[in-house]
């Protein structure tokens, strides 16, 4: 069969979007944010917490290294498919679809027995946080029809997720000292709830029909969790999961040219707007996600910090990312999203290179305070590159468009916590295997700063 890679709906399958009420709007962006917030608040606030959970359920660096890559690599791999199946359904249907079996699995990983046990429920929110996310973006784009609020609402989007991934060590410290680690799973309960009951006056969209692209699908989650593995694990299972990973990955290309409805449409990344923002947000997972990593277990184990400690160590980067959030909101609005993606990338970049100071003695509190720069150019950057990606497509694949950036931003961090936790936890020793991981982020910074200077101006 011949290869699919148009971007457009056919017209006979277009839907209109219908205005939504005045008071429905804010209401619906409400519901969006807390949804993101509350599903990348789990991508992180796990990380202060893993010496508790190893001292209650065992394992080594990579039983809980796959406490964390369990989630993150599920949202990923399903995220493929889940951002058409918003598209499909109704955002507002499979948000809540979302939400309800998010916090089911919140509630059973609160209760594990064991690491295994956990790890599996680790895999059941992911599934689920791979529905929300696209889902609440489409949310946020069918409650603004023009382009000027839209992106100012997509920013607060932005910020409540940048704000929780930040808040995530924290949050896990804070709740792993007063609670025990199973809190930080228990307090999702609550927050689903009120999520889903601000859901009810979201706009329902028209839905776009299409079947599910199964093999391709089935084709990525296999290559993503063979990289994994690759990764974390040691002996014949990194010998195994080395062979399937490129192998699946020939084959979701060789699915992918021939389905009729490809899970990703392989002429999406031909628009150079589109693979700039990808590569982008890759670089910025990278650095964000990976570096929280690194540095939960650097302030616990290398400064010998308790986790609530630790997690207060992280409160210098979080003030001033919702700031940064909205003034990317506003660069992009005045500028296109090009300047603020620079300028977030370059302020970036020079963090992570002001990082490499950090090693043993080094004081907490000055660690933390090195900190920020990083922190302020991602939360520069991250909005203005989600607003490039949804603009560079038509409206009705905004499910689509949210799935990608999102699948490969959560690709990238979960590739980053294995690759760095590898890094830190082998023979090398902690702090330089944690300079070796804050050279390869500024890398690929210097690569993604490279591709946005060369987009054209706005």
């Amino acid at each position: 069969m011949a290869p699919n890679t148009s971007l457009q709906t056919p017209p006979t399958e277009r839907r209109l979007t219908p205005r939504p009420p005045r008071g429905s709007s804010a209401l619906t962006l409400a519901a969006a944010l807390l949804g993101f917030a509350l599903i990348t608040l789990d991508a992180s606030v796990v990380n202060v917490a893993l010496p508790a959970i190893g001292g209650d359920l065992g394992g080594g660096m990579s039983g809980l290294q796959w406490v964390v890559d369990a989630y993150t690599l599920a949202f990923a791999a399903l995220m493929l498919s889940t951002g058409a199946f918003a598209d499909r359904v109704g955002s507002a249907r499979a948000y809540a679809l979302g939400t309800i079996v998010f916090t089911l699995a919140s509630a059973a990983c609160g209760l594990a027995p064991t690491l295994g046990v956990l790890t599996g429920a680790r895999v059941l929110q992911g599934v689920a946080a791979a529905v929300v996310l696209p889902a609440s973006l489409a949310l946020v784009r069918q409650a603004y029809p023009d382009p000027q609020r839209r992106a100012r609402a997509v920013a607060l989007w932005a910020a409540g997720g940048s704000v929780a991934v930040a808040l995530g060590p924290v949050a896990g410290g804070a709740l792993t000292t007063l609670w025990g680690w199973r809190g930080i799973f228990f307090i999702n309960l609550p927050l689903g709830l009120a999520a889903l009951i601000l859901t009810a006056r979201a706009p329902r969209a028209g839905r776009r029909p299409a079947p599910l692209d199964l093999p391709g699908q089935l084709a990525a989650a296999v290559a993503l969790a063979a990289l994994a593995f690759t990764v974390i694990e040691d002996g014949p299972v990194r010998i195994v999961a080395g062979l399937l990973a490129p192998a699946a990955g020939v084959a979701f290309w060789w699915i992918e040219r021939r389905a009729a409805h490809p899970v990703v449409p392989l002429g999406l990344f031909r628009g150079r707007t589109v693979a700039v923002a990808l590569g982008a947000g890759a670089s910025a997972s990278v650095a964000f996600y990976g570096v929280i990593f690194v540095f939960s277990l650097y302030f616990q184990r290398v400064r010998g910090e308790s986790a609530l400690m630790a997690g207060l160590m992280f409160l210098p980067m979080t003030a001033l990312i919702p700031v940064m959030n909205v003034l990317s909101g506003k660069l992009s609005n005045r500028f296109g999203p090009r300047v603020p993606m620079l300028i977030g990338q370059l302020i970036a970049l020079g963090g992570l290179l002001v990082l490499l100071l950090a090693d043993e003695r080094t004081p907490t509190l000055l660690a933390a305070f090195l900190l920020i720069p990083l922190a302020l150019g991602c939360g520069l950057s991250v909005p203005a590159l989600t607003a490039a990606m949804m603009e560079a497509l038509p409206q009705e694949r905004a499910g689509l468009a949210a799935g990608v950036l999102n699948a490969g931003r959560q690709v990238a961090g979960a590739l980053s916590i294995a690759v760095f936790g590898a890094l830190v936890g082998g023979g090398v020793g902690f702090v330089r295997g944690l300079r070796l991981s804050l050279l390869i982020a500024a890398g690929l910074f210097v690569l993604s700063a490279l591709s946005t200077a060369r987009l054209r101006r706005a």
